[in-house]
C-alpha cells in the first residue's frame, strides 16, 4: 500500500511538473504558417478586385505605391538609406504585432 502511494504521488509530481515546464517555456510561432499568413495578407491587399488572384497590372500597381512611399523625397530612385528604413520600420510593426 505504502508503495502504492508513493508511485500515485511520484506520478502526480511528474504531471505537475511537466505541465509546469511546458507553461514556463513558450512555444514559439512555426516561421512557416507565419510566412503563410504574410503572404495571404499581402495577397488581400494587392486584390482590388477581390477575384482571389492578382493580375500583373495589381502586382505592379501595389508595388509602384510601394515605391512612391519610400520615395520620400519623389526623386523617383530608392538609396540603401531609404530601403534599411523601410526595412526597419517593417521589423518594429512585426514586433509590435507579435507583442514583443
Amino acid at each position: 500500500m505504502r508503495r502504492r502511494n508513493l508511485a500515485i504521488a511520484l506520478l502526480v509530481v511528474t504531471a505537475l511538473g511537466v505541465g509546469f515546464a511546458q507553461k514556463a517555456v513558450p512555444k514559439q510561432p512555426d516561421k512557416n504558417v507565419m510566412a503563410i499568413e504574410n503572404v495571404k495578407q499581402l495577397l488581400l491587399l494587392m486584390d482590388t478586385d477581390k477575384r482571389g488572384k492578382i493580375s500583373k497590372q495589381q502586382w505592379m500597381a501595389f508595388m509602384e505605391a510601394e515605391f512612391d512611399k519610400l520615395d520620400l523625397q519623389k526623386k523617383g530612385e530608392l538609396d540603401q538609406t531609404a530601403i534599411r528604413q523601410a526595412a526597419m520600420y517593417v521589423k518594429q510593426a512585426r514586433s509590435a504585432d507579435l507583442g514583443r
